[in-house]
């Protein structure tokens, strides 16, 4: 377990479980500082929410509790972030369903193209799911984490190299970087699929190792795939949602009741927070690829929604699949799917009836 305690003058590592340490009644009062693990570098709107969230953190706290975040895969890559955490290298960490598909079956619910590319009404939707559906709780407790917060990539798009994807029959013979079931359909409608993250997709798209890479308007700003990219196709889809900050369980359970308590109060305000942030962050990132940034422009194509119903209907037997794969593996699947399309609806009423949160 990597919780540190840290006292004047002096820093202490502490197992926690099992441990003792022996305090005068005039001993300064301890703080926590958990490590958070994180495989994207410190920039573009995630890793804003990111310190956003850790200042919130300590300054509600009083600075009793603290994060320090490890960026850049520092620590460990996006594919083995669920380990890592769940072996204590990190208290926390930023963990993608689709590149531990086995183990986080369960919240790949929220992966699933349901027609829904709004980010703030699916982290809303997945942060209710996690923290209360007791078949999720107890896939994350399989591997020795708990839930904390959710995040969302916000809506799947595409940006390829070369000729433009306009239409669903383009991505015939396209080689494509694509995850979950987006890039099953990829694969569907012709594409060869290359395994990669996206951490790598720069340089594929640079080598012409891959001619696609399925993304997010932001990231591609943020990790600037624009500077390789001619196009951007997008498609509001649906998103990727089953994406989430976990905590080492025994890290959480050492966290004292004041310390728990601000954790989910800030992870629980983090949807809003970040909601607000991604919304910003892809007008802004559209825009400037519109205009060029550094004299590099890309050209934005938005799909036709009749080509968007194709790629709606080409999903449907993924959900079906993910919802068989969790009924084989003991998990109420229908009922699981459908509490989270009624937390969707719930969320998007609200939305309709008194606008985002940030904007009230």
């Amino acid at each position: 377990m990597s919780l540190w305690m840290k006292f004047a003058g002096a820093t202490v590592i502490t197992a926690v479980a099992g441990a003792s340490l022996a305090t005068t009644a005039d001993s300064v009062k301890a703080e926590t500082v958990l490590t958070y693990a994180e495989a994207s570098p410190n920039r573009g709107a995630r890793a804003k929410a990111l310190n956003w969230f850790a200042d919130e953190i300590a300054k509600r706290s009083n600075g009793d509790l603290k994060i320090e975040f490890q960026w850049g895969g520092a620590l460990f890559d996006a594919k083995s972030s669920l380990k890592g955490i769940g072996d204590g290298a990190a208290d926390l960490g930023s963990v993608i369903a689709a590149y531990v598909p086995r183990q986080m079956h369960a919240l790949a619910v929220a992966d699933l193209p349901l027609g829904n590319p709004d980010g703030w009404v699916g982290m809303r939707a997945t942060y209710d799911l996690a923290s209360n559906n007791e078949a999720l709780k107890a896939s994350f407790e399989k591997h020795n984490v708990g839930f904390v917060a959710a995040f969302s990539t916000s809506a799947v798009q595409i940006a390829c190299r070369g000729s433009a994807i306009r239409t669903v029959e383009d991505i015939k013979g396209k080689k494509v970087r694509g995850i979950g079931a987006y890039g099953k359909v990829f694969k569907d409608f012709g594409a060869n699929m290359v395994r990669m993250s996206i951490y790598k997709a720069y340089q594929g798209l640079d080598t012409g190792l891959i001619d696609c890479s399925q993304g997010y308007t932001y990231a591609y700003r943020a990790l600037k795939q624009y500077e390789v990219a001619d196009s951007l196709t997008i498609f509001d889809w649906g998103q990727i949602g089953a994406f989430a900050i976990l905590g080492n369980k025994d890290s959480l359970a050492a966290l004292s009741d004041s310390q728990r308590a601000v954790l989910r109060e800030v992870s629980s305000e983090f949807a809003d927070h970040y909601g607000a942030i991604l919304a910003t962050a892809n007008t802004d990132a559209e825009q400037a690829f519109s205009d060029g940034i550094d004299g590099r422009k890309m050209e934005i194509i938005r799909l036709e929604a009749s080509e968007r119903a194709k790629l709606l209907e080409a999903s449907k037997k993924y959900v079906t699949e993910w919802v068989e794969k969790a009924n084989d593996s003991g998990m109420p699947g229908e009922a699981v799917l459908a509490e989270y399309q009624e937390l969707i609806a719930k969320y998007q009423a609200e939305r309709d009836e008194k606008g985002y949160p940030w904007a009230r």
